[in-house]
């Protein structure tokens, strides 16, 4: 792998660990170090870091937080 690649994937952790857990990144790194902010894109899809993931998330702690309140106010009555 080329030396500066590796040196970007040692001060991303993050990225570094995706790369341990995808080994196929080893190899296309290596062959395209230009592939690098690609292999970002598809970190931050594996770790839920897309916008729409995010808004996804907090729909469904909204919906969560909705439901305790209704079963909260059902328990009153």
């Amino acid at each position: 792998m080329d030396p500066l690649c590796y040196n970007y994937l040692e001060q991303h952790p993050e990225l570094l660990q995706f790369v341990r857990m995808n080994p196929v990144w080893y190899r296309y790194l290596s062959r395209d170090p230009s592939l690098l902010p690609e292999m970002r894109k598809e970190a931050k899809h594996f770790y839920g870091k897309t916008f729409p993931q995010r808004v996804e998330r907090v729909n469904n702690h909204l919906q969560m937080v909705r439901m305790l309140m209704q079963f909260a106010g059902a328990m009153k009555d």
